[in-house]
């Protein structure tokens, strides 16, 4: 590893025996060793009942810092002092979100979702003697200037567990960006799963979508010019690790996709997710008045998932140099050309463009169908790629929705688009379903892989009435509220209230929707209207209202609507 941890620790009570060991072997009078494996074993001589308190802290920088941390955030502090401090800190947390109306069950579900996705991404940065914050550089060996966050894989969190962050922590959002810039700098590309540093982890280049993300939703403090350098570079560049950069950059710049037979695996995945990362730079370039070449060659790239849709399945499909479609198919088959998945998960990855992926299929009544199979296939797999039944198969077939696959994150969009297609109801439908069936606040209550907060952070979004389907465009789309009251208090101090007095476990249909005082039809809040506070009213149904939501001009941002 090219990193060390440093730490200190005091007890309240002397030792009555320390030994070190080292290589396996314990000793009696030498108490230093500098080696790779080393280690300490002291004892006391306690009452029984009596207890021995510790205090301890870490630092990535040097046992002097580690020193500093602990009279900073501990100092003279007993135990129970700290376990009180630690309850208010999450306390504070938790408040700027609360939930009323609900069952013990989905309000203890709700907090441990919330919870979960305030945990990641790491705080990698520190506060030096001098007041300065500081960070030592994974990627480089150096103790540098300025923030630093890491053990966190975009190819999850870019979903909505970071735009959560975009919404409710516009500050440290900015600070996360500002360690984008740090790590860009220090080792020549964004990292896309950080771990701490450049992991050799999943695929994409979805740093792009979180830049486009907080820079399109208006928050600023941080060197965006740099950062759009970033993604650039990454269109044409492939790293050390395959993670990093765009692997296979120039077969997707040429052809417009990643064939199957030049030795990428996971290509067709890598295409969809190079295409939904040229639109977040198309974006960008937009907010930054770039010059008109590149616009236009991001407004072409962004369409590059038309090349992998095959007409005949109407389904994503790997192709190979020549053009031709890879054969033989099995859509059900995980892996291969797919990351975690199979076509019925990754055909929706078209985030930015559901319209265009809709015309594709034949039209919104088509999609829509399309839609409906994914639930309503068997939950069959081929495991083959992987040779053995890889845990997030398991758990598809656990929950039993037919071939939707929520215990992983490439599909967890899905079951909003229906609003793109007029819809809207069938989206509420299985928003609540998948709510209610498949987190629970139980030890087995977890529908699969946390992935640094967006499993939850799906739950978090989803409870309160609304979802980030596309990062990088400022809406939010509707879905079914889980409680009968939520409050969000925002960091400039305005609070949305979301209400749905008529909530219950049969009342999961939208009927009717007011934005302060005036009815709001579309199926999509704006981040900047919600932002400012106020009302969203939901009248709640058990029958679903099948005139709302159906027109055109109520459905969500595609690139192909203009």
């Amino acid at each position: 590893a090219n990193f060390k941890n440093y730490f200190v620790a005091y007890f309240d009570k002397p030792f009555a025996m320390q030994h070190a060991w080292h290589d396996s072997v314990l000793t009696a009078n030498d108490l230093e060793f500098t080696t790779d494996h080393a280690g300490a074993v002291v004892g006391f001589a306690t009452n029984k009942g009596e207890k021995v308190h510790i205090k301890m802290a870490s630092s990535f920088i040097s046992f002097e810092q580690a020193e500093l941390n602990l009279k900073r955030e501990i100092g003279n502090d007993g135990f129970d002092a700290v376990k009180q401090k630690a309850k208010n800190a999450w306390n504070a947390e938790m408040k700027k979100v609360m939930v009323e109306g609900g069952s013990e069950a989905q309000i203890k579900t709700f907090y441990s979702c919330l919870y979960r996705v305030l945990m990641f991404p790491r705080k990698f940065h520190e506060i030096n003697a001098n007041n300065q914050t500081v960070h030592y550089s994974p990627y480089n060996g150096t103790v540098l200037p300025g923030f630093m966050y890491t053990d966190n894989g975009f190819w999850d969190t870019f979903r909505s567990a970071i735009p959560f962050f975009t919404l409710m922590y516009p500050t440290l959002n900015a600070q996360i960006m500002e360690g984008l810039v740090n790590a860009y700098k220090e080792s020549g590309f964004l990292p896309e799963w950080a771990s701490p540093g450049h992991r050799d982890c999943m695929i994409g280049s979805n740093s792009a979508s979180l830049i486009a993300d907080s820079y399109i939703k208006g928050i600023r403090g941080y060197d965006i010019n740099t950062l759009y350098e970033a993604v650039l570079k990454n269109t044409d560049h492939a790293g050390a690790v395959s993670s990093v950069g765009r692997f296979g950059h120039e077969y997707y710049n040429e052809l417009g996709y990643v064939p199957y037979d030049v030795k990428i695996n996971e290509n067709a995945a890598r295409t969809l997710e190079y295409a939904y990362a040229d639109f977040c730079i198309l974006q960008l370039a937009k907010s930054l008045k770039r010059p008109e070449s590149e616009i236009a060659l991001f407004t072409k790239r962004n369409q590059n998932f038309r090349n992998l849709f095959d007409p005949q399945t109407k389904l994503m499909r790997g192709k190979n140099k020549a053009g031709d479609f890879q054969k033989p198919f099995n859509p059900f088959k995980w892996g291969d050309a797919f990351t975690e998945g199979n076509s019925w998960h990754y055909t929706w990855s078209v985030f930015h463009d559901v319209d265009g992926l809709a015309s594709l299929m034949g039209g919104r009544e088509a999609f829509a169908q399309k839609l409906d199979s994914v639930f309503i296939l068997p939950p069959v797999f081929d495991e083959s790629y992987y040779g053995f039944v890889i845990h997030e198969i398991r758990e598809m077939q656990i929950m039993n929705m037919g071939q939707y696959a929520h215990g992983n994150q490439p599909i967890q969009h899905m079951p909003y688009l229906y609003n793109y297609a007029g819809q809207p109801w069938k989206s509420q439908y299985w928003i609540r379903q998948i709510m209610d069936k498949l987190y629970q606040p139980t030890p087995d209550g977890y529908c699969g892989d946390e992935d640094n907060g967006q499993t939850s952070a799906w739950y978090v979004f989803s409870a309160l009435g609304f979802y980030p389907v596309c990062p990088g465009t400022t809406q939010y789309v509707v879905g079914s509220p889980l409680f009968k009251r939520a409050t969000m208090t925002f960091e400039n101090g305005k609070k949305l209230t979301i209400n749905a007095p008529e909530n219950s476990d049969k009342n999961v249909y939208v009927k009717q929707l007011v934005f302060n005082g005036k009815p709001h039809t579309q199926n999509f809040v704006e981040h900047h209207a919600i932002q400012q506070g106020g009302s969203l009213n939901f009248t709640m149904s058990p029958t679903p209202n099948q005139s709302r939501g159906t027109e055109v001009s109520s459905f969500p941002y595609s690139f192909s609507r203009k």
